[in-house]
């Protein structure tokens, strides 16, 4: 797209997206839990791509607080720990919520499970409207049924709300074809297809959230969410990236 947005830079690459971050990314170099400074810095990033012009939905992990497959490995029957896991995104969705509102964003958490004293149910026209009026919106609670990964309610979601692309915020720049961390020669993707990632188990998502994707032609941007202005250069067209698509 050409010309400028409000702020008085380029237009954004997309007007509709959903960015898909891992509860991990929110407990900064802690272990566990939640560590507000690096809350606050990820709202940041979103607040400047809010400010593009871009509607942003938000999907996040529960893994800083519980994770459903480590609790049925230990013997938890494994619908109950996954109900257990889909309550900690809520506790994430509600931080973040504090977060942005803090910087003047407006935000809704919307639960697939209901609990109206936090967070709204989840009304598909209910919230299209919400981004429609620029709000932010947190999905919460994944799809609320066990036996689902976050990835896959955050694919599901971003098809419900006719986005253009997922935006998956990782450690690292991209998809690479072997660990970049433990080995020097990994070499990164600029792009990538659905069924290479699938065929060579690269775990960029779980394979139904690829396999949705891919059905809904669907793009799944990685990115490093540790990178200062990551979020916004992609929107701006600069950055690195893999771009995962047919």
């Amino acid at each position: 797209m050409d010309g400028s947005d409000n702020s008085g830079g380029p237009n954004p690459a997309f007007d509709r997206v959903l960015l898909k971050i891992s509860g991990e990314a929110l407990m900064g170099d802690q272990g566990y839990g939640l560590h507000p400074p690096t809350v606050t810095r990820i709202a940041q990033e979103v607040k400047n791509v809010h400010d593009m012009g871009t509607e942003i939905c938000m999907v996040i992990g529960g893994g800083n607080i519980f994770r459903g497959l480590q609790g049925s490995a230990q013997g938890m029957e494994r619908t109950t720990a996954d109900y257990m896991g889909m309550l900690a995104t809520v506790m994430n969705a509600l931080a973040m919520q504090a977060a942005l509102e803090a910087l003047g964003i407006h935000t809704r958490v919307i639960s697939a499970i209901r609990m109206d004293e936090v967070a709204e149910p989840y009304i598909r026209r209910r919230a299209v409207r919400h981004l429609e009026k620029k709000r932010v919106i947190i999905f919460a609670a994944g799809t609320g049924n066990p036996y689902f990964t976050t990835d896959t309610a955050a694919t599901l979601r971003a098809n419900e709300m006719s986005c253009q692309a997922i935006l998956k915020g990782t450690k690292v720049d991209g998809v690479y074809d072997k660990d970049p961390v433990k080995f020097d020669d990994a070499v990164r993707y600029d792009r990538i297809t659905y069924d290479d990632v699938l065929q060579k188990h690269l775990g960029v998502m779980d394979a139904s959230a690829i396999a949705l994707a891919r059905d809904n032609n669907l793009p799944i941007i990685v990115f490093s969410l540790d990178e200062p202005g990551g979020f916004r250069g992609i929107l701006a067209g600069d950055g690195t990236y893999t771009i995962v698509s047919d």
